[in-house]
């Protein structure tokens, strides 16, 4: 952690940074990490490095809330909470993932039933604004209407230097159990009566195809039968398919898709044990593969030989929220026209519905079912031809998209 002093200083001089730019030329947050999927040509701008804005400031046990910088990825924030037995309320699954980016942007997880997105329980965001000021907003004081419109907002309204998260306590194990649906109708039923019960910590699943269709659900418990291991060897995603009942620790549990990108690092032939073997445990996280996809989009060999081996594809990398209602209308029209397995499914509801945020507006009340799906389709079709597809479906069932 760091003290106030420290971050004071290093707000003093981002300040000034950015007022000795130019300000009639496009301005860019310099950072370590990144979850965005765009291909785009680099234009030319001023880059603002905040990349030393990635510390945990103080945990404050009693009131349940961490003050944190805006680049801080949630491993460390995670980190520094797990000691005092508590966790941010929603912990995105990646854990290069910053919280100031799931804030500009959004973030949701197994929690996110209880809790909505990750910027519904934050309590304060401190916010460098283009012109140089850093003003404190909050849902109640004179910036509150910057406070509801910065998620979703991806950094065009400034960038978020400190800010308080609601944190909520834990214990040390959690038991998973797998429940298995063979018919969409039934599954997503079954969601909405497990959310509106409440009995259970985390509701997540998997659709690995029209008649293999999961429901995880997590308690918080104190001791466990036996702790399994989803870090090296095993991986947690095939682990849904084959057991009833699982156990990991409260820090295994919250990084679970991490070891394998949800199930993306089959992208890099590491479901055989040898490939697993030769890559390391240590370079099992989505920090690394991240670092070899970017050196894929730059490497025009290697998307030749991509392109020669499987063909002509288009990427769809995407979240969508559909209300659960319209969630088997949209699973039977993914299967039938994308046809990407598996699929990753988040149940999520607004923490608060007395409030609205503009750029992501819920309805309140209403339960809406995340659909999480990240690989690429053989296509003939023209650009694009995919992901339009999935957006008008998603508008016509009155859903909703995040960006990439």
């Amino acid at each position: 952690m760091i003290s106030q002093q420290e971050y004071a200083g290093k707000r003093a001089r981002a300040v000034t940074a950015l007022r000795s730019m130019n300000v009639a030329d496009p301005l860019a947050l310099e950072k370590t990490t990144s979850n965005l999927f765009r291909q785009r040509a680099q234009a030319r701008v001023h880059r603002l490095d905040l990349r030393d804005f990635n510390h945990v400031i103080r945990v404050d046990e009693r009131e349940q809330f961490a003050e944190v910088e805006g680049l801080t990825t949630y491993e460390e924030l995670v980190r520094e909470t797990l000691p005092f037995q508590l966790m941010p309320t929603v912990v995105p699954q990646l854990k290069s993932i910053t919280i100031g980016g799931a804030i500009a942007g959004i973030g949701i997880e197994s929690s996110s039933f209880k809790y909505g997105f990750v910027h519904e329980t934050v309590q304060e965001l401190e916010i460098l604004l283009s012109d140089g000021r850093v003003v404190v907003a909050t849902n109640a004081n004179e910036y509150s209407d910057l406070f509801f419109g910065f998620p979703n907002s991806y950094g065009t309204l400034g960038y978020v230097l400190k800010l308080k998260v609601k944190l909520v306590p834990i214990k040390p194990y959690v038991k998973l159990t797998h429940h298995r649906y063979s018919d969409w109708q039934q599954y997503f039923r079954e969601i909405a009566r497990m959310c509106n019960e409440r009995s259970v910590d985390f509701i997540d699943g998997a659709m690995f195809h029209d008649k293999e269709l999961y429901i995880t659900t997590g308690e918080f418990i104190d001791h466990a039968e036996w702790i399994s291991d989803y870090t090296y060897r095993n991986m947690y995603y095939q682990s849904i398919r084959h057991k009833t009942t699982d156990y990991l620790t409260a820090h295994d549990y919250l990084w679970r898709w991490d070891t394998d990108w949800f199930w993306c690092s089959k992208q890099f032939f590491l479901q055989y044990s040898v490939v697993r073997w030769l890559w390391g445990k240590e370079r099992l996280n989505s920090t690394a593969y991240w670092k070899v996809l970017k050196w894929f989009r730059h490497s025009r060999a290697a998307q030749w030989v991509a392109r020669t081996i499987r063909g002509r594809q288009e990427a769809v990398i995407q979240d969508v929220e559909v209300p659960i209602e319209h969630a088997p209308e949209f699973a039977q029209f993914f299967h039938e026209e994308i046809g990407i397995k598996p699929v990753w499914v988040c149940p999520v509801t607004a923490y608060d519905p007395s409030v609205s945020y503009s750029l992501y507006s819920m309805t309140p009340r209403k339960l809406y079912v995340n659909f999480g799906f990240w690989d690429a389709v053989k296509t003939d079709h023209e650009e694009g031809y995919f992901n339009k597809a999935i957006e008008a479906t998603v508008r016509k069932l009155d859903g909703q998209k995040s960006l990439y």
